[in-house]
């Protein structure tokens, strides 16, 4: 027995031994060995500290009982106005917003950009011929021109509407029943889409035709086109909007009616030939100079990396700008107000931009691409806030799942309003375009926006529409996330 119990023992040694030497390569630990070990696990790197936290807090309470955004929106929409790129007022918002980011105590620069200077005009419509007319009367159309529209003859066009649903019915009609008419692009905005939260898909579908509509009509021998309006509100309201002039068809003049009269003019002509007379005189002048509103809270740690906070500050001209887009640098001039109000200090850059020619050309975010492509690799991350002002549901994030997972933390604090939903997305704003694709990390309030398309791009977007306790939830969330992504403890993956 002692034997036997020898033997045991000496076989037992040679296994751990052997086991041992299985586990080691070149004297290295293997990953078997390293997951066998009784040690407990390295924590979790900390990314955001509880001082952090804590100020993150005080930013959230602050933004949320703040009526600063309230009271800037209300300057650049009701003293200031309509900005289209190259006015009057687009200058004189410029100077607005570059004295109050001065006056809070940022440092701030013009960027100089050339901006297209496109001018309405007038603009009427009526059915001059149609089935059942009364002798000598016509039928008024309610329309807008297209930025950035030709202008018809002085004395109008005066020619047959061709109604069609989308660019395949279009297509399926043979040039000579094409050739000489206007074209009306009959597709409708899915208001049950916007109804149930998903405003900017239905937007998406629809808006195609107001961008390439004009170009595929002519390319058919059209001599202008219209589209039904993309907007959800139907009291007669005609949304603008930039159209795209394809290179390979003629420029014709390019309007939008509302849904009432797309549907009017669609149903007449179905009954027999419907003809409208349109005038339409918008003028192209030549480029203008502008700027990019530019403000910098300087990083204390790393004032080299730079997180960009930005709205777009013109607006089309039939409204004043209110929730497209004075609500976005309102609440980015917010972030920098409450910042220096409370005395923080960002590790990191804060950059506030008030975007020039959003609507018609993005020709500032071009531009800050070009003079600033070079130091891409220094910015942090990228917000714009360009989806009105109804009330922050939380986070778009264009990044990785490891992005997401980050600011878990901060999703929980803005849960507190209501905020806390993270979502990953291909896209958070097109004058931040240029960030995203050269893979800097972006991001932008997810906003209510099942109202939003009833006024983006009409006359009604006004003050009004803009719920102050609405706009302060959105200053939380974004003033929030760009202290967080200033302070972090590690870098973002890119």
């Amino acid at each position: 027995m002692p034997q036997l119990k020898n033997s045991f023992c000496a076989n037992l040694l040679l296994l751990i031994s052997l086991v041992a030497c299985a586990l080691r390569v070149d004297g290295q630990e293997t990953p078997a060995a390293a997951s066998n070990r009784s040690a407990s696990p390295s924590p979790t790197p900390t990314i955001f500290s509880p001082q952090t936290l804590a100020e993150l807090k005080r930013l959230q309470q602050a933004a949320l009982s703040s009526d600063y955004a309230y009271r800037q929106v209300g300057h650049l929409a009701n003293n200031i106005g309509p900005r289209l790129s190259g006015s009057a007022q687009a200058a004189k918002a410029v100077e607005y917003v570059a004295n109050e980011l001065k006056a809070i105590g940022c440092e701030v620069l013009l960027e100089k950009v050339m901006v297209p200077h496109w001018v309405r005009g007038e603009e009427t419509a009526a059915l001059v011929q149609f089935p059942g007319q009364a002798p000598e009367t016509t039928q008024k159309i309610v329309l807008c021109a297209l930025g950035p529209s030709v202008a018809t003859p002085a004395n109008g066009i005066t020619a047959e509407v061709i109604a069609v649903r989308n660019f395949d019915e279009l297509k399926s009609l043979p040039r000579d029943r094409v050739a000489g008419k206007i074209v009306l692009f009959n597709y409708p905005f899915d208001k049950q889409m916007a109804a149930e939260g998903r405003g900017g898909d239905a937007y998406g579908q629809a808006v195609v035709y107001r961008s390439d509509g004009p170009s595929a009509a002519a390319r058919n021998g059209a001599v202008a086109c219209l589209i039904r309006s993309v907007g959800g509100a139907e009291y007669r309201l005609p949304h603008t909007g930039q159209t795209k002039y394809a290179n390979d068809a003629p420029k014709i003049p390019a309007g939008a009616v509302t849904a009432e009269d797309a549907d009017l003019i669609a149903d007449l002509a179905r009954q027999g030939p419907v003809k409208m007379k349109l005038i339409l005189t918008p003028q192209q002048l030549p480029d203008a100079e502008s700027y990019n509103a530019i403000a910098d809270i300087k990083g204390s740690e790393y004032p080299e990396q730079v997180i960009i906070v930005s709205g777009h500050l013109d607006s089309w001209d039939l409204g004043t700008g209110a929730i497209d887009d004075g609500a976005g640098v309102a609440v980015s001039m917010e972030v920098a107000n409450l910042i220096q109000k409370l005395h923080l200090k960002p590790k990191r850059t804060i950059r506030v931009i008030a975007w020039m020619n959003e609507e018609n050309g993005e020709a500032g975010s071009k531009q800050y691409a070009k003079n600033h492509e070079k130091e891409f690799s220094n910015h942090f991350a990228a917000m714009e806030t360009d989806g009105g002002a109804g009330h922050p549901i939380g986070i778009n994030i264009k990044g990785n799942s490891e992005v997401k997972k980050m600011f878990a933390p901060v999703a929980a604090l803005l849960q507190e309003s209501g905020a806390g939903s993270l979502n990953l997305v291909e896209h958070c704003g097109a004058d931040i375009e240029p960030l995203e694709k050269a893979g800097v990390p972006a991001f932008s309030p997810i906003q209510d926006n099942r109202f939003y398309f009833n006024y983006h791009h009409t006359a009604a977007d006004t003050l009004d529409k803009i719920v102050p306790k609405e706009l302060a939830e959105n200053s939380a969330v974004v003033a929030v996330l760009a202290y967080a992504l200033a302070n972090m403890e590690r870098g973002l993956p890119r």
